[in-house]
């Protein structure tokens, strides 16, 4: 069978990620899944899931980008701020929990009211981004630059300080959701 498959240049047998595989013939048809293993973040170590995404995030900032059609000059570095790391947490505890996908609450509340609740205090600006799905560091903070209403919140000079979160539920088709909140005083 491994020959037949690979006669007809099957790209799942040939991807090295694919490592799982399973078969079940069904009447004179056999079904063939093949899976790559999930690779959640690094569980037990936020911080450092944290600082890599702000990390990957200063980088664009300092170098300057394109969100979309409009060209962002560089801007200075975002610091981490515990209670904007509050209110992405919380929200993404929300989301993954009722296994939603939206920047309003389960309970109604909004960005900004999440970051008033986790203790920021008073604010000129607050933004935020939110994903779902995305398994590394590297592969969400790629996902929100390659957005242009997300880029746009990371590349704006007007934020400086940041919250970076996240929060699993396996049973979930999404498994891994993402917050990052942004804001100013």
């Amino acid at each position: 069978m491994e020959s037949m498959l690979e006669a007809r240049e099957c790209r799942m047998l040939q991807d090295p990620r694919m490592r799982e595989f399973a078969a079940e013939q069904r009447g004179h048809e056999v079904w063939m899944i093949f899976a790559e293993p999930v690779a959640l973040p690094a569980r037990g170590d936020a911080t450092a899931v944290s600082r890599a995404i702000l990390d990957l995030v200063n980088a664009a900032r300092a170098a300057g980008r394109r969100c979309g059609g409009k060209y962002f000059a560089p801007a200075a570095p975002l610091g981490l701020d515990p209670a904007l790391a509050r209110a992405a947490l919380a929200h993404s505890r929300d989301m993954a929990e009722h296994d939603a996908f939206d920047h309003r609450g389960h309970d109604g509340s909004t960005p900004s009211d999440r970051v008033e609740r986790a203790g920021f205090g008073n604010h000129r600006i607050v933004g935020e981004n939110i994903a779902a799905g995305a398994m590394t560091p590297g592969e969400v903070t790629q996902g929100w630059l390659s957005s242009p209403a997300h880029c746009e919140n990371i590349m704006n000079s007007r934020y400086s300080l940041i919250g970076i979160a996240y929060a699993e539920n396996l049973h979930t088709r999404s498994a891994v959701f993402w917050t990052q909140d942004f804001a100013a005083h």
